[in-house]
Formats: structure tokens, sequence, C-alpha cells
């Protein structure tokens, strides 16, 4: 039986036939074909994916490769980010000997939206001091400008910030270990990116990330194993996950450091803002986008002011100035619980987004997905399969989402 085809409107180029991600999509097709008729499509699915190393998935970039020092001041970890474009890298442990084991070699990964969080508070800090000894509130703008250029953000050290927003702890994976194992931490155990290390080098061979998953995704479309499975609707699956009721939203007319306050807070990754209805998605921020605070002057002169609605509109303003491209550009996306989870993998994948937002018929918001939902309903995780090694290990806040 043939596999059925993509449509017209998302054609599938010559190029997309032999990417490295296509390929892999073929080899679960040829695991696919073998599996005990007695097993169930999502049992099929764990064997095959439990029967790929990760070894086989594609490199990462090589502007991806780069390793942040422990005593490496925050200037130059942004600095080495923002050249790079990327917006996180492991930390290697300056202490550790050299006879150091992978798991002693480094202590964590940092995130440029970590650093980004760690200054804005104490930007707050500050403000909150100067209130205190009779200063004026508007000083607020100008020291959040004045502490990038200061001895200060010079001299402190990304290891004198462990444990601030989003450090995440350095879980790898060895080159032996399957792509269920992947699949697993990427979705249910909340990782958003995994160093594959080779244990005889001791170093970082490739760094998988939920993005680059959902893009192996979009690249297997027309094989009978991907369209079996993502030829089902939202509402089939029991998407979105985050119904509406529990989604933390801000109105446009809240001031945008409340925000990110709040992102920080609650420790999630993204925001919908909605109209003053409460009902209607008006825009995403991201906690990645509170580098805007630093970039960008219109926001930052007044940052502890000015509204998520005019935040968005400056930050549009100046990546049009700057001819950046951002998903910040577009308009919020959305889908409704008919779409497929192929329309939603497209989407998210063509458009560079970590969330979309569910819309009913009224475009009432309804909910959320994020690239973990996609991945976590790819595969399911076995009885025991970890065993009681995450007990303790790692964190698994109730608000964590993103």
């Amino acid at each position: 039986m043939d596999s059925p085809r993509r449509t017209m409107d998302s054609p599938r180029t010559p190029s997309a036939l032999s990417s490295p991600e296509a390929k892999i999509g073929h080899r679960v097709e040829d695991l696919w074909d073998v599996q005990e008729p007695q097993l169930s499509p999502s049992e099929k699915l764990n064997s095959c994916f439990e029967s790929i190393p990760v070894s086989s998935f594609p490199p990462a970039p090589p502007s991806q490769e780069i390793e942040i020092s422990s005593d490496a001041s925050l200037a130059d970890a942004v600095e080495a980010l923002s050249k790079n474009k990327i917006f996180s890298a492991p930390v290697r442990n300056v202490n550790a000997p050299a006879d150091a084991s992978w798991i002693d070699r480094y202590i964590g990964i940092i995130e440029f939206a970590g650093i980004s969080v760690w200054l804005l508070h104490q930007s707050e800090e500050a403000a909150r001091h100067m209130n205190g000894s009779g200063a004026d509130a508007s000083m607020g703008g100008c020291y959040f400008e004045s502490l990038t250029s200061s001895k200060f953000y010079g001299k402190t050290k990304v290891q004198d910030i462990a444990g601030s927003f989003r450090w995440a702890p350095f879980l790898a994976l060895q080159k032996e270990d399957s792509f269920l194992t992947m699949l697993l931490l990427l979705s249910k155990y909340r990782m958003k990116s995994l160093p594959v290390v080779d244990l005889g080098e001791g170093k970082i061979e490739n760094i998988i990330t939920q993005s680059a998953v959902v893009h192996m995704l979009a690249e297997c479309v027309d094989l009978l194993w991907f369209e079996n499975w993502g030829s089902k609707k939202l509402c089939e699956l029991g998407l979105p996950v985050m119904k509406k009721d529990r989604l933390v939203k801000a109105v446009e007319e809240e001031p945008v450091l409340n925000v990110f306050q709040l992102m920080r807070r609650r420790r999630i990754g993204g925001i919908p803002i909605v109209d003053v209805s409460g009902q209607k998605v008006v825009g995403n921020i991201s906690i990645r986008d509170v580098q805007y605070l630093l970039t960008a002057p219109e926001t930052y002169k007044n940052y502890r002011s000015i509204t998520a609605k005019n935040f968005l509109a400056a930050v549009r303003n100046y990546l049009e100035e700057h001819q950046e491209a951002s998903p910040l550009l577009r308009s919020v996306i959305t889908c409704k619980t008919v779409d497929t989870l192929k329309d939603i993998i497209l989407k998210l994948d063509s458009e560079k987004i970590h969330r979309i937002y569910v819309v009913n018929e009224e475009r009432n918001l309804e909910g959320v997905i994020t690239l973990r939902d996609i991945i976590s309903k790819l595969v399911h995780e076995p009885h025991g399969y970890f065993g009681d090694f995450f007990d303790g290990v790692v964190p698994l806040p109730a608000n964590s989402r993103v």
C-alpha cells in the first residue's frame, strides 16, 4: 500500500526527501513494517524508537557546539551566545580535574533568558533601594541601561547566578541511548535540550532540542507511520493538555514588567497576551523576549511602565529597523481542536515557534500546545523504564509547562 501524499499546499521538495531527518523517518518506516501485528500503533512506535540510537540524530549546527566556562563573566557569556545566535550553551566547570568524567566536567546549561531575567531582577532591586532612599522611580530605566555596561555586569561570573531562572541541570545522553529515551526526556521530563556525550572522549558530540525533534517530524510527513499518527485530530488526542482555566495569561494593557515577573515567578517560558475581554489572544510574549528590554532603547528606557501591547509594537518596530527575522514580526499563530497533529507540526516548524494557541469558532482562547505536548503524544513511558533514577534528581515544578 502506498503511503498518502502531501497536499498541494505543502509540497515535498527533493532536498527534503534526502534530508538526514527524512532518512530517520524511513528507518522508522522500515522498523514499523516488521513489528509484531498484535502491537498497537503506540507500542509499535515505542519499539521503533527504542531500536534507533541517538547517535543517528543529525548533528546540530557548528554554532551550537560552543561551551561557556563557569568563570566567564555574564558579559562574555552574552557576547558568545549573541555572536553564535544561540539561546543556551552548556557550562564547563573550570575547576574540574583534567581526568574528570563528563558528569563532573559540566555544571549545567545556561540560557540567555536566564541572564536577562537575572539582570532584570537586579535592576528591580536597585530601583526598590533607590525608592526607599527617596530617589525618583524613573531612575530605574537609566539604571537598566547602565547595569549592562557596569563593572558589576562584567565581573559577575556565570557560576555566580547558578540557580537563577531556568538554569537547567546537565543531564546528558550517551551515543548508545535510544530515541525513546531522548523523546521521553524532552517531553515527560521537561528537558528543553539534551547534550549527547562521547564517554570515551568525555565531550559533547551533539545537542538535541525540542525544535530539532519537531523539525524531524515535519520531514517525515507522507510516511505511513507518520500519517497513521499525525492524521489524528487534536481533540482525539486530548490536546490541548493545558486548558484555558489553567492557562497563565496577561491582559495587553498590563505593564510588560509584570508579565516577565509572572513568568519568573511561575517558571514558565511564555504567556499569551489577551485583549481587555480576557478572551481573544492578541499576542505572545516569551521569556526570550526579555532580551529586548536590554537592546531596544524605546523599551528599556520605559521598561517599568510600558504595557505588553506597546512592548510588542516597539519590539516589532525595532526588528523591522534592524532587519531581523523573528516570529514576533507576525501575528499570533492559532489553531483549532479539529486540526490534525500534522497541521500543528508543520506550523510550529515553518514558523519556528515553540507554542501555538488553540481558539474556538469565536476565536476565543481555549488552550495552548507546546513542542513538548507534541513529542509527548509520540511515545509513552514503559512501566519502570527509568526505575527510580529521577526520584529527587530533576525538579519538576507543578506549573512548569515549557
